[in-house]
């Protein structure tokens, strides 16, 4: 046998092996069991790749994101083989990795019920102790539709091939431009095959590699995401390297129930989303209102004191703006249907930037204007698909807080850094403090318009800015907008949750498209450079993040009732209502429970609705003209004079802080 030298990549470590012909990367890295796959030439290989001379290996471990990829894929499959050994009847849809889990969809008579995940889970296991081997097998576009003939979505991917993965989501993991593949599950003893599936891979080298699982939901999907295909049921499942990972990640989507917007929204009386209205489309009562106002308030003085313009724009436009825009062409799946009126087309607005150009080209503009900073608390409308509308996070109409900043190419690099720091201050004053930023750059598809110089240039801006700010820069190729490259403010909540806020975008192009100019010092006239950016995204979404992030118990300046009186007993009553009615000539914003209630219950019922501050009063309190506070963790304060309750509630009120 011939020998075969390769280099061993490991981090910055290369060490070079000679190895005899036929050696696969499992033997490069023979008992290690962290490691799942390896990389060779920047492409993932099963462990069953045999190396060939001159290959950079690199081992793939289990906790990297691509190990957990192969191994929740691997699950995937696992799970796809127990349902069709269950319900023989059921044909495969697709089933890709996701953020912390899995899915797959099939085909079946009745929609799964929770006794058949448990049904599934069972098999599941039965499958992983088999020790089951995963075998790569390359097969041609004939041969595979032969293999698959009772299978007809596969067979609809394999005619798709190299558009499989713009047509349906999550097709990469089946199908690429290149030659296709099967996996066969291959019994542990015999070789014989026990189930097979179209799939690109890479998988782990047996089911016995995969640790631990457990199946979530099922729910309704539509095939390759459109209402006009068949809907199909999807199993959603989760998998981790260690049972005690899967034990914690079970744990935080508990805490995470509890801090679900929608769940909270309900329980504090916040908003609603009525069926008359449609989905996606939320109405906000009272005390949900106040914790906007509140939101905005703050907002708008900020952008006051940065000398940014107030605009307004309205909600409808003839499809001419968006044509000249770039949004019909290239965002029209994302736009509401037109409306016809006096012979023309009409769009619900799906963005600002196309009205605030108008406002911009409304006159003659001079160098001397810019940078000129315009703001809209702006409402759009975009049409989301049903399966991915989700509260306020994810709705059909919201509020930007849209800014658009015009200014000369010198300005711009000075712009960005002041830009990007306000954001990031202003989102500190909500709470939000852990951050990285991201860079979305474009790619060769065809969905970008301009130059490549003009996209390196912009980029090249939005990259040292961010530098600036000392935070994590993570780069996302292919994720820019169409008109210019964005950095996005990433952030984590209270329990870790990575949530994408404000994004600044550098735009040469709308500039051109709609013919802007200011004249320079020289007299000339230039081209402005047009800078997009959202700080909340929306206020709707910034408004369940913040809801979620502190689990409903906002800080004092953001709650809706700030303080509220509870009477030991009926005669306390007018003592309180008079200590609200000097809170309140304060700004503050303060109740008084003169409900029937015991004490207790209205103790209770103020916990339940997140107060800060339970002001208690009894004759003790009233004999020294004083208050108890009655705190969030239970603890108490006593005896404190009326001006100075008042003062500790105005004053965590003015420094923003937590009670």
């Amino acid at each position: 046998m011939s020998d075969v030298r390769v280099i061993i990549q490991r981090d910055s470590e290369r060490e070079e092996r000679v190895v005899t012909t036929g050696t696969t990367a499992a033997d490069l890295f023979d008992g290690d069991r962290s490691i799942v796959a390896a990389r060779v030439a920047g492409q993932l290989k099963d462990l069953a790749y045999e190396v060939a001379e001159g290959d950079e290996v690199e081992p793939v471990e289990i906790t990297s994101q691509d190990g957990l990829d192969i191994l929740r894929h691997s699950t995937a499959h696992v799970m796809a083989q127990a349902v069709q050994e269950l319900f023989p009847e059921a044909k495969l849809g697709i089933g890709p990795p996701i953020k912390d889990g899995f899915y797959y969809d099939f085909d079946v008579e009745t929609p799964f019920h929770p006794d058949d995940l448990k049904r599934i889970e069972k098999k599941m296991q039965e499958i992983i102790k088999r020790g089951q081997k995963f075998s790569r097998r390359p097969v041609t576009d004939e041969a595979a539709r032969e293999e698959l003939a009772a299978e007809p979505y596969k067979l609809e991917l394999i005619g798709l091939k190299g558009s499989a993965a713009d047509a349906a989501e999550g097709a990469s993991a089946e199908v690429g431009a290149g030659e296709l593949t099967i996996y066969d599950n291959l019994d542990a003893k015999s070789g014989e095959l026990c189930w097979k599936d179209l799939c690109r891979g890479p998988h782990l080298p047996t089911t016995r590699n995969i640790p631990a699982f457990k199946l979530m939901r099922s729910a309704a999907a539509y095939w390759r995401g459109s209402e006009k295909n068949p809907q199909l049921q999807r199993i959603y499942g989760t998998a981790w390297p260690t049972k005690d990972e899967l034990k914690a990640y079970l744990d935080f989507l508990v805490e995470a129930e509890k801090r679900d917007h929608r769940k909270l929204g309900a329980e504090l009386d916040l908003f609603s989303f009525p069926d008359e209205l449609g989905s996606g489309l939320a109405v906000f009562h009272p005390k949900g209102g106040i914790i906007r106002r509140e939101m905005e308030a703050y907002s708008r003085k900020r952008h006051e004191d940065a000398d940014y313009e107030f605009v307004n724009t309205p909600h409808i436009t003839k499809a001419k703006l968006f044509e000249t825009s770039g949004h019909l062409p290239h965002y029209m799946e994302g736009m509401f249907p037109p409306m016809e009126f006096e012979g023309q087309d009409y769009y619900l607005k799906a963005m600002n930037c196309p009205m605030h150009n108008l406002i911009f080209k409304a006159r003659g503009r001079s160098y001397r204007e810019l940078p000129l900073r315009l703001f809209e608390f702006g409402t759009v409308y975009r049409y989301e698909k049903s399966g991915v509308v989700h509260g306020l996070t994810r709705a059909r109409g919201f509020t930007q807080d849209d800014s658009h900043i015009y200014c000369t190419r010198e300005q711009a690099p000075d712009e960005l850094d002041s830009l990007l720091t306000f954001v990031l201050d202003l989102l500190r004053d909500y709470g939000l403090s852990d951050f990285y930023l991201e860079l979305s750059t474009r790619d060769d598809s065809d969905k970008f318009i301009g130059s490549d110089e003009q996209w390196a240039e912009a980029t090249e801006m939005l990259r040292q800015a961010a530098q600036k700010q000392g935070l994590e820069l993570v780069m996302d190729p292919g994720g820019a907008a169409y008109y210019g490259p964005k950095i996005s403010v990433q952030a984590k909540d209270a329990i870790g949750r990575t949530w994408q806020m404000s994004t600044i975008q550098v735009d040469f192009n709308q500039p051109a498209r709609f013919e802007l100019e200011y004249t320079a010092a020289d007299g000339s006239r230039q081209q402005p450079i047009m800078i997009h950016r959202a700080l909340f995204g929306s206020i709707e979404r910034f408004f369940a993040v913040l809801l979620e992030h502190y689990a409903g118990a906002f800080p004092v300046w953001l709650a809706p009732v700030q303080a509220v009186g509870i009477p030991i007993g009926d005669s306390h009553v007018p003592y309180l209502e008079e200590f609200a009615a000097k809170a309140k000539a304060k700004g503050l914003r303060v109740e008084v429970d003169s409900s029937s209630d015991r004490m207790q219950k209205k103790i209770r019922n103020a916990q339940k609705a997140k107060v800060p501050f339970m002001v208690i009063a009894g004759d003790d309190d009233m004999a020294a003209g004083a208050v108890s506070f009655r705190y969030r963790d239970g603890s108490q304060k006593n005896g404190i004079p009326i001006d100075e309750a008042i003062a500790e509630i105005a004053d965590a009120v003015a420094r923003r802080i937590q009670v």
